[in-house]
């Protein structure tokens, strides 16, 4: 049986990771293969995905990830209650279920989100705005989050627009406000 080679995690991701503390909770939302939780988890942190289909992410990782299987769409969230250091999201868009996402970040939680943005059409799929970020979205659903990174644009190989954001919950554990100079570039 030939045996592929797991795909990297998303430069966007990797970029940022140093942000988390060590030990920090990971979820990763729509979680397909499993790249971020292998990425996350070979770096020690605890990690939980959520996915519609967790087949690839279960072959992938076996007992290093906690996997739920759910319909992020149609069904109830499956993570009511609970609460993570991180919570990252790549290529994937689903509006109605942004403001759960943010709830499900601790105090001074960190969110990495990089999706298909306006634009994208020119280049394939995915092409219909339900599934595209509007200028600037990112921004405006983060406005009252500490933005340590926004870029929205053009990627090669394969062409694609994207928009992405590195961004932390405005408040740390103890209810102090974030502030950037404790976020290295």
């Amino acid at each position: 049986m030939l045996q592929h080679a797991p795909l990297a995690a998303s430069p966007w991701v990797q970029r940022w990771t140093p942000l988390l503390a060590a030990g920090a909770s990971v979820l990763d939302v729509a979680c397909g293969s499993g790249r971020h939780l292998r990425w996350f988890a070979e770096r020690g942190h605890p990690v939980c995905g959520v996915d519609r289909d967790i087949t690839a992410a279960t072959l992938a990782l076996g007992p290093l990830a906690e996997l739920i299987q759910a319909d992020l769409e149609t069904g109830p969230w499956p993570l009511a209650g609970r609460r993570f250091d991180a919570l990252v999201v790549t290529n994937y868009l689903w509006r109605p279920l942004l403001p759960t996402l943010l709830q499900s970040l601790q105090p001074g939680g960190l969110l990495i989100y990089e999706t298909f943005a306006s634009g994208n059409e020119q280049y394939g799929r995915p092409a219909r705005p339900e599934f595209l970020l509007q200028t600037a979205e990112l921004l405006q659903i983060c406005a009252e989050m500490h933005v340590v990174a926004y870029e929205n644009g053009l990627l090669t190989a394969p062409p694609r627009v994207v928009q992405r954001i590195a961004a932390f919950t405005p408040h740390l554990p103890d209810g102090t406000p974030q502030a950037a100079w404790r976020h290295p570039l």
